[in-house]
This record gives C-alpha cells, structure tokens and sequence, in this order.
C-alpha cells in the first residue's frame, strides 16, 4: 500500500507537470511562463524554507518542557528510534482542540506539535500511533512534495490569469469567428485549469496522508492504536474547533477540521476517515 502512494504521488505530479505544459503552449507565452515559474518558486521556496516557524507562530506553539511533557517525549524518542531520523523538535499548542502536525523541509529541520487537547483524550499508545503518523510526514519528506506541487499550481493559476487578460482585453482584435472562438477558448481554459489543478494538488495532500498512515503503522508495527486515535479525534471535533489559524493549513493536521462527502470530498486535503480506519485494521504484520 505505501509503496501504491509513492507511484500515486509522482503519477498525480506527472499529471499537474503536464497540465502545466498543455497550457504554456495554449498560452504560447515562453517569457511569461518564464517568468510565472521563477515568482511562483520563489514564493514556494521561501514559504518551504520557513514553513515551521510560520505556522508555530500562527498556532501559538510553544516548546514542550521535558520536565513536564516526559511521557510526550518519551513517546518521540521511541518513534524516532523505530524510525531512524533525528528528534524533531517538540511543541505543545494551547487549545483543547485535539490535534497534532508536523512541519519542517527535512528530518534535521523538523518540528512535532500537539494540542493540550489531544494529550488528554488519548491514552499513550493511541498517541504513539499519532506520533508516528507524524514522523512519518517527516521521513518520507511531505513538506517537499506538497511544495512542489504547490509550486506547479501556482505557475497554472497564473498563466491561467494571463489566458484570462488575453481572452478578455485582446480577444476582440480579430472580427473573424476564428478570433472569437480563441477568445472563448482562452476564458474557459481560465476558469478550468486552475480548478483542475487544485483537485490535482489536493489529491497529493490526500495520497501523503494515506502514506503517512501506513507508513506510521509499519513503524510501531501496529496500526490499531492510530485507526482509534483517529475515531476519537473525529468525534472530538465536533465539540472543539481549533479557533486558530485558517483553511491554508488545515492540511497540516492529522484530522482535518473541514470534512466533506461526495463531489466536496474532491476538494479536501484528507481522505475520507472511515478508509483511513479500515485501511490501518487491514494490516498485518
């Protein structure tokens, strides 16, 4: 299954690359593709180098004290030892919303967080399993992947803010039917791409959690603890939203507080919850 998600990644990568180059040469634009590329990668490149102090500082996290958070730490050290990386540093945020993510460009530049309200719903081992969800995010190196393909839909997006200028301000230069139906076809190639593209990024974000999920389990050789973990911080929600931050990092959490079913379910950064449970009680090890 880990290994599905890998090929699933770099397919849904290899899709958003080439949705990218079907509308450079739709656009016919080389300077302005050029130029899209190197302000979209540097936006994402800065964002990716200090992607964990953004968000620390956005959910108020502050360093768990060892002294206080000993189980906590003791938790990390096991996972970290099963998992073969470096400790990450470890961060409690004050909220009793139950929650967990992890953030960092690189298992040495890493970073764990969890609310003050899933330490105390979950019993240690379910939060063994959560942590090693997490150390898995930074193993198999997420927040590289998920900039990557932030990088590609940012590029689409813009150049499908050029196809729009284009269709609207000079999309009537020529009286032919020719010119018109260029002029439509820019529009719609606008409005589509860029949803395209986000159902395709979004998607990314969904195949991660699946990996992280199986690949957490196959750390601690166990996947229930983390399958009623997961239960219990979906019921948890309900009662307990996190009152901080926004929907752009909803992605970085275990349990994503905007769920959806059906066509919206498209548009979510996680997989539905109840495949996630059923997947981890379906390993064997």
């Amino acid at each position: 299954m880990g290994f599905g998600n890998q090929i699933k990644t770099v397919l849904l990568l290899g899709l958003l690359t080439g949705l990218l180059l079907v509308v450079g040469r739709l656009i016919g634009g080389q300077t302005g593709l050029f130029v899209a590329l190197i302000f979209s990668v540097l936006m994402n490149f800065g964002a990716y180098w200090f992607s964990d102090k953004i968000v620390l500082a956005m959910y108020r996290a502050k360093p768990a004290d060892k002294k206080s958070y000993a189980h906590l730490h003791k938790i990390v050290d096991e996972v970290v030892a099963a998992a073969n990386i470096p400790k990450p540093k470890v961060y409690i945020i004050p909220t009793e919303a139950a929650n967990a993510f992890a953030t960092g460009r690189s298992p040495k530049h890493a970073a764990v967080a969890c609310t003050e309200g899933i330490m105390k719903l979950l019993t240690d081992k379910e939060l063994k399993g959560v942590i090693a969800h997490e150390i898995s995010h930074v193993k198999n190196r997420d927040i590289l992947v998920t900039t990557i393909a932030a990088t590609i839909a940012g590029v689409i997006s813009y150049l499908a803010h050029m196809a729009q200028f284009a269709a609207i301000f000079g999309g009537g230069r020529r009286d032919d039917n020719r010119g018109g139906s260029n002029a439509i076809a820019l529009l719609a190639l606008a409005i589509i791409t860029p949803i395209i593209a986000m159902i395709l990024q979004l998607a990314i974000s969904r195949s991660r959690e699946f990996l992280a999920d199986h690949s957490g389990a196959t750390t601690i050789k166990d996947g229930e603890p983390l399958a009623s973990a997961l239960a219990k911080l979906d019921k948890a929600a309900l009662h307990h939203k996190m009152g901080m931050g926004n929907e752009a990092t909803a992605s970085l959490f275990i349990v994503n507080p905007l769920k959806g079913h059906g066509l919206i379910s498209l548009f979510s950064t996680h997989p539905p919850l109840d495949i996630r449970i059923k997947r981890l009680k379906e390993m064997k090890f």
